[in-house]
This record gives C-alpha cells, structure tokens and sequence, in this order.
C-alpha cells in the first residue's frame, strides 16, 4: 500500500522559517535562513524543484498574491518584495527599519500587510500604482499576523493583541497613501484604531496565530506548549466559549518537558487547524469540540512550518533543528518538507462528546 506522505526533492540547506501553497495548483512556495525562496512543484511524488529566488538575507515569510505567478517575501534585509515567480524579477515595495517577521496579502482587498520587529506595519495597495505604502505603528514587536475576509489579527510581545477590520484598515490607508507627499517608497506613518484590542488567553509569547477559514476567530500558540481558541464576537456569550489548552508535551523519566507550539494552519474546508510543535510532531484539531482528531508520527526535528493545499486534500510539513534537545548544528536529513495527502474524512471534526 503506498504511503499518504512523500519527501520534497531538493530542500533547503538551513532552517525553514515558511511555506506557502498557490491559489491555483499544487505549487508550494517555501522560504529559508539560507537566503533563497523554493518554488515546488508537489503534484507528483518526490516534488520537482522548479525555482530558487535568492535573496540578500534569510527570509523570514513569504506569500502568493492573486495567483500562482506573483509572490511577496520579506526578512532579515527589512525589506518587502515583490517576487515575479516567472521572470525572477524582484522589486522592493517598502523598507522597514528592522527584520521583517511576517506577512500576509488580502484577496479580497488587494492589500500587502507587513510586519517588522520595529512594531510597526506597513500597508501596501497593490492595485495602485501612484500609491505609497503607509505605516502603522505598533504598542509592541509583533510576532505573527494572519487574516480572515473580513478581519487582521496581530499578536505582539507583552500578550497584546490587535484586531483591525480590513474594510476601514483599507480605506483609511488607501486614501492617506494617495493624497500625502513624500519621497517614493518611503511608507507614510498614520494611526489607525484597531477594532478591538485584547490580552492573549496565553501567559508565555507568542509563537503564530492563524484565523479561522469561515471568519468567526482565530487560534494562537506559545513557546509553553499551549495552544488558544477564540472569537472575535465581542458578545460575553461567544467570549465565554474562548479556551486554552496543553499540547506537544512529552514525559521524559517522569518530567513534563515541554515544547513550544511552532506553527498553525487551519483547514480550509472542514475549519480543523494543524498544530506543528518542536517535539516533531504534527496534530490535528476540531477547535470546536475541544477534540484532537488525530497525531501523525514523530518527525526527524522540530516542525516549523505546516499549510494546506487551497483544496485541503494535502497537508505540507516543514522540519528544520529548534536546538530544544540541547544539540548544535544540523544534521543529515534535519530539514525537509514533506507533503501527506489527506483522506476525505482525515480532517473532519469528530463533533461534540456526548
């Protein structure tokens, strides 16, 4: 019987810090630390490396636009570019003024949002040429972002949380970026009123966030092994059902050792989120229910990266060294992508216990 899951051909040479599928097809875009972006082909077995993007420094995010052809990556050069995946050609959209940790473009407004560790965003319209990119500043170093349709979320450091409604984030950004003056590329600072702030349910930092495909919330992990659930309705009934919980912890010799919770990725049709965490393993969760559905097998090192395919019928995993069993420098086969094809029911919430 041949296995659900096949190794990517021609990985990176240093850690994984993204992966990302196409809108269209199978291909998977994956970013390193050792300065280049992965174009991949995983239709077939063994994938077929179709691309390499080099870059100036590692790269620390990368993301599709409105289809398979463009792309976004920013990192450790503080810049944002954008990617023609045909051509090769690059173009920096904006610079920040520290590393660049995360980034995410909105289909449905055709925005490019950045997010640097100088806590700021920046906002860029892709649909206007005359327009620059605006700056958004932060109350702390943001770690991750991720968006729905409707909504962006920012986790920062301190346990602050942001919540900005794309339409007014948009429209706000858009007409400032038009009618103010100054100097080409550089991103003009404005403030925007985020729609809600909050504090994280989770007590240590945060790791990644991810929203919920059908727009209701979202889920966020620590480096404590703790992964959170919640809404964004405001209401104190749909507050009430947020929750928090212990994941990718293993006993060692009796001793609770405890792994942070790398990466998050929810399902886009059945609305289960993947869990990656530093014990090498990868989880799948009904957030609803408060269930696990189900655990695959441990991995060679850390998982740093998880995503699913547009039609959620693959799941890619990315492995590189998290160093949280105290060993230095990579080894043979310590960074790898592999990609599992999913059943139709593998994913599936198993409901409410009765």
């Amino acid at each position: 019987m041949a296995t659900p899951q096949h190794e990517l051909s021609n990985p990176p040479s240093d850690a994984i810090s993204a992966i990302k599928y196409a809108p269209e097809s199978l291909q998977l875009l994956v970013a390193s630390w050792d300065k280049n972006v992965y174009l991949y082909d995983t239709s077939e077995s063994g994938g077929r490396l179709l691309r390499t993007y080099q870059h100036r420094a590692p790269v620390l995010d990368v993301c599709f636009g409105n289809d398979d052809g463009n792309a976004y990556t920013t990192g450790l050069d503080r810049d944002v570019r954008h990617l023609n995946l045909s051509t090769g050609e690059q173009a920096v959209l904006s610079s920040h003024t520290a590393g660049v940790k995360s980034l995410v473009y909105s289909l449905q407004y055709h925005v490019l949002i950045s997010a640097s560790w100088d806590s700021t965003l920046h906002i860029h319209h892709l649909r206007s040429n005359s327009s620059q990119p605006t700056s958004i500043v932060l109350p702390s170093k943001p770690f991750s972002i991720s968006l729905t349709a409707t909504k962006l979320v920012v986790a920062m450091a301190s346990r602050a949380l942001h919540i900005y409604d794309l339409a007014s984030l948009a429209s706000a950004t858009s007409s400032l970026a038009k009618t103010t003056d100054s100097p080409e590329g550089a991103a003009i600072a404005i403030s925007v009123e985020p729609w809600q702030r909050r504090e994280s349910s989770l007590k240590f930092m945060t790791r990644a966030v991810a929203c919920m495909p059908n727009d209701a919330g979202y889920a966020s992990s620590s480096i404590e092994g703790r992964v959170a659930v919640e809404w964004f309705d405001p209401s104190p009934e749909s507050q009430a059902r947020k929750y928090a919980f212990k994941c990718h912890r293993q006993t060692d010799q009796g001793i609770d050792v405890v792994y942070p919770v790398n990466a998050l990725a929810f399902h886009p049709v059945h609305g289960t989120f993947a869990s990656g965490g530093g014990d090498g393993f990868v989880a799948l969760w009904d957030g609803v229910a408060k269930r696990r559905i189900r655990q695959y097998q441990r991995y060679a090192s850390s998982v740093s990266a998880v995503a699913f395919s547009r039609d959620g019928k693959f799941l890619a995993v990315a492995i590189s060294p998290g160093f949280e069993d105290g060993r230095e420098g990579v080894g043979e086969g310590d960074i790898k992508v592999f990609i599992r094809e999913l059943g139709p029911n593998e994913a599936k919430g198993k409901g409410m216990k009765q």
